[in-house]
């Protein structure tokens, strides 16, 4: 089988690399110190890249990348990837959004103490100036102020907890959450933006768009209370900088704290002229724990991509992304590996594909019916399907494909179940996914299982009786693989189902073995 190649285009944490040369199938191209023209010249044969703000994912870059399957952009920020040029060229665009969440919440947190008591300019003044003024710097408390945060996902909502932990009363602003998010954690949810304008303390955490930039102008801080103090380590441009510079100046705004600018590097800028403003240039991410998280899931997302399994935090879905809530976003990922998943335990030609789903997210049936599409269809080695035409290429292979939103039986409050039939037989995965983000199989075929959908498994269906674990890890013991997780599912007419995590690749040999055993019924080898 040809190796995947995946091209890394910026640096990256030295464990990211580790991870991509560790996998046997998986061809790494290092063009990180390689000039940009020069890198147009080898994207030819490539099928991911990883790139970051250094690297321009325009119009000459996709053109030169004439094999590309997906990039995946090591960050957040995706500024400089052109998606729609990607949804053109039926390239999945990615981004790594999770990886800094800590770090741009620790950097928020300095910035509101800053705003408070005015740390660094007490610093520069006594270190740089070497002037003793303790009466200069008289600050504020946070404690018992009132924080209004704009948006409350990942970093808004970490935020939150930290300041009410320092005593701060909370308002949150954010129309696509849930209000028992905010509300359950004893902080204040609105729908109206007066209240965040009418807070002592204002932090922002959306994302850059239409909607976002200039959230923040005049007529805002018009309505805002005389010293007012905000933050912004979100993206430059969603507080309006003219606007913000003539507030400070005015001492409307009694002080600011600002990560980020609407054009970067900001050495000239207005701002900085100023004195109740504590700058810093773009360090949200800028911790060595954040890199390393950023190059680790970059890599394994890369690799995903290149095999087809998933797409982890795609950007250009077939869905708005501002129709999918938060809660709908594993699930995507989550069924795609089940499809993966099921097509690897059933290899034959695919007659149908059905997907049953119990809960609120039914009303997603048909993208998430997409979704296990393509992670079926990749397992075929069918290269050209994507989010936008695996409804097409179905058809073609004479597939039918179908949805259907069923009572909930299950128990969980979501749960999907994929069906894949072939001519030799049919598998059903059965998925959902625990609190935010955390992808279970939860059963096969009516076997009960709770397992992570990642990593290299056997799936061995037996007759249960005593002595099967043994002889299965007396092959394994004897070939030197090591089993890292050992997951049991039993059920009636005296069968059982393991599925057997293990560190290293499976070859046919070790199957056949397997499957010689009188015990068997079935063995399947599967990676996720």
């Amino acid at each position: 089988m040809k190796k995947k190649k995946i091209i890394v285009c910026d640096a990256i944490h030295q464990k990211g690399f580790d991870i991509l040369y560790a996998e046997k199938d998986i061809d790494v191209v290092d063009a990180v110190a390689l000039p940009k023209d020069e890198l147009l010249k080898i994207l030819g044969d490539c099928d991911v890249a990883i790139t970051r703000s250094s690297t321009d994912v325009d119009e000459k870059f996709l053109n030169a990348a004439t094999q590309l399957k997906a990039v995946v952009r090591a960050g957040v920020g995706v500024d400089n990837v052109d998606q729609e040029g990607c949804s053109r060229r039926g390239i999945i665009a990615m981004n790594v959004p999770t990886a800094n969440t800590i770090a741009a919440v620790e950097l928020t947190m300095a910035h509101l103490l800053s705003c408070a008591r005015s740390f660094t300019n007490a610093n520069n003044h006594l270190k740089v100036e070497r002037v003793w003024n303790r009466e200069k710097w008289y600050g504020i408390e946070l404690c018992e102020k009132k924080l209004g945060v704009i948006g409350f996902g990942n970093i808004g909502s970490r935020v939150a907890i930290r300041a009410k932990a320092f005593g701060m009363n909370i308002v949150a602003y954010d129309p696509y959450i849930s209000s028992a998010k905010v509300t359950d954690l004893g902080m204040t949810y609105t729908t109206n933006f007066d209240d965040i304008l009418a807070c002592d303390f204002i932090t922002i955490h959306t994302p850059k768009n239409k909607e976002t930039v200039n959230m923040i102008s005049y007529e805002e801080i018009a309505k805002m209370k005389d010293g007012v103090r905000l933050v912004n380590c979100a993206r430059g441009g969603l507080y309006n900088e003219q606007a913000l510079y003539d507030n400070l100046k005015s001492g409307k705004i009694a002080f600011a704290g600002i990560d980020v600018f609407s054009k970067e590097p900001a050495t000239n800028h207005a701002l900085l002229d100023l004195e109740h403003i504590c700058v810093t240039p773009h360090l949200g991410a800028n911790t060595l724990e954040s890199q390393e998280k950023i190059a680790i899931q970059a890599a394994e997302n890369a690799i995903s991509a290149a095999r087809g399994i998933s797409y982890p935090n795609a950007l250009n879905l077939p869905i708005k992304a501002e129709d999918i809530p938060s809660a709908l976003e594993p699930y995507l990922e989550l069924v795609q590996k089940m499809g993966f998943f099921a097509a690897q335990l059933n290899r034959s030609a695919i007659k149908t594909i059905r997907l049953e789903v119990e809960g609120d997210i039914a009303t997603y049936g048909k993208s998430l019916l997409t979704f296990g599409v393509v992670g079926a269809l990749k397992e075929t080695n069918e290269t050209t399907v994507n989010y936008v035409n695996a409804e097409f290429v179905a058809k073609e292979k004479g597939i039918e494909s179908t949805f259907e939103a069923v009572g909930n039986t299950s128990g969980y409050k979501n749960r999907v179940s994929l069906i894949l039939t072939t001519e030799k037989n049919s598998i059903r995965i059965d998925g959902t996914v625990f609190g935010d983000d955390e992808q279970r199989i939860t059963g096969i075929n009516g076997f009960k299982f709770d397992f992570k959908p990642k990593g290299k498994m056997i799936i061995f269906k037996n007759h249960d009786v005593p002595g099967v674990i043994a002889e299965i890890a007396a092959i394994l013991a004897q070939e030197k693989i090591n089993i890292a997780d050992f997951r049991l599912g039993r059920g009636a007419n005296q069968f059982a189902m393991a599925a057997i995590l293990v560190d290293t690749d499976i070859d046919k040999k070790i199957i056949a073995e397997l499957n010689n055993l009188p015990t068997c019924v079935w063995v399947e080898y599967a990676v996720l």
